[in-house]
């Protein structure tokens, strides 16, 4: 399918992006394309120089989720290419500061794995959109000498490694559903987030969902009272103290794992079998949710035989109406190649492409940012 962006005259917005550029993103062209170039051969159609026509360069400035930030760190640069005039700076500050510098209007755009509350939506002058931009999955990753795979986790005993119930690797409960797996007698380290986060915020509706003793005790929510390990700030902190920490499990976004050649365990899903994170088994859960209107999807416990346990959208927050149109051309600009070309990263960083559907929604709902355009999706 195409995604692509209709212009209308606007004396506030001016020039738009062809649709030829649009198809571009989708196709199978690579490579930035610069001022003159010839893409008539490669779109069969006629020269176009068209870009992003803004007055002046611009920069963006976003701050969120540490979920997201390699790929959209690779948006951005790779955008940057495409549009030298266009700059994105993205601050992976975790999803709870994200909102907070969002709300307050210090940032062009936020980043949430976890969607804005009412109360929170309650606080913006300025209106906000919640669109979702890519997805992935939350793993559980070990370091655990002579241990490197084959390593199977049941529900209810990786709830009670976090809830400190199970304290060594070598456990009855772990060794009975691993009897091929030499378990070293180690103490188990849990690592966790010490800032606020939405990957927190996603994994803790999990373990809710399917423990009522994580529930009453713990609950779910960005920041929680954690009853056993230590904590790291962001992805990129829970990564590094798993790496350093022999006997350490944590929980981080697939693709820094992925990334860093973290070991993984396969999860039990609720139809109790033993799943490995891949792009194909999150994938399969998301074809099992369908995305409402207001594009808040929580997956706590999803069904499928072949369903990854722990998957999320991550969203990026707009605002409703901004104040320079400049701004707004250039946020829309963002969102666009997300949405195309954007999404061909998605596999090579461990995140799982966006269904064509959710791409058509996700369109419709950022065309409100620039009223003078039509993003349009056709088959």
């Amino acid at each position: 399918m195409i995604l692509r962006l209709n212009p209308i005259k606007s004396a506030r917005l001016g020039a738009s992006l062809s649709a030829a550029a649009i198809a571009l993103a989708l196709g199978a062209c690579s490579g930035a394309q610069t001022e003159g170039t010839d893409m008539g051969a490669d779109m069969g159609g006629a020269e176009t120089t068209d870009k992003l026509a803004l007055a002046e360069p611009v920069t963006l400035n976003g701050a969120g989720a540490s979920f997201p930030a390699p790929i959209y760190q690779r948006w951005f640069q790779d955008m940057n290419q495409q549009y030298p005039n266009l700059q994105v700076n993205y601050q992976s500050v975790g999803s709870g500061a994200g909102v907070r510098q969002f709300t307050a209007g210090t940032v062009d755009f936020g980043a949430s794995d976890v969607a804005m509350t009412d109360e929170e939506l309650q606080e913006m002058q300025k209106g906000a959109l919640m669109l979702p931009m890519t997805a992935g999955s939350i793993v559980l990753a070990y370091n655990l000498p002579g241990v490197e795979d084959g390593l199977q986790l049941p529900r209810a005993v990786y709830t009670d490694i976090l809830l400190g119930n199970i304290q060594n690797w070598n456990d009855p409960q772990i060794a009975e559903v691993n009897p091929d797996v030499n378990l070293p007698d180690q103490p188990i380290t849990v690592v966790h987030r010490s800032d606020g986060s939405g990957t927190t915020g996603v994994f803790t509706k999990h373990l809710s969902a399917i423990s009522p003793e994580w529930e009453s005790q713990v609950g779910a929510g960005k920041t929680v009272e954690w009853p056993t390990g230590v904590g790291a700030k962001g992805n990129e902190g829970v990564t590094a103290q798993i790496q350093q920490t022999p006997g350490a499990i944590g929980y981080v976004e697939y693709g820094y794992a992925k990334n860093n050649d973290l070991n993984v365990a396969a999860l039990e899903n609720q139809a109790g079998n033993y799943i490995m994170p891949s792009e194909e088994t999150a994938a399969s859960t998301l074809d099992a949710v369908t995305l409402p209107e207001n594009m808040r999807a929580f997956i706590t416990d999803p069904e499928g035989e072949n369903s990854y346990p722990i998957v999320t959208y991550t969203w990026l927050l707009a605002y409703e109406n901004y104040e320079d149109p400049q701004t707004a051309k250039a946020v829309e600009a963002a969102i666009e190649y997300g949405l195309t070309k954007g999404q061909e990263a998605a596999s090579q960083l461990g995140y799982i492409p966006l269904p064509p559907s959710v791409r058509e929604k996700v369109a419709a709902k950022a065309d409100q940012i620039s009223p003078e355009y039509d993003i349009e999706v056709s088959e």
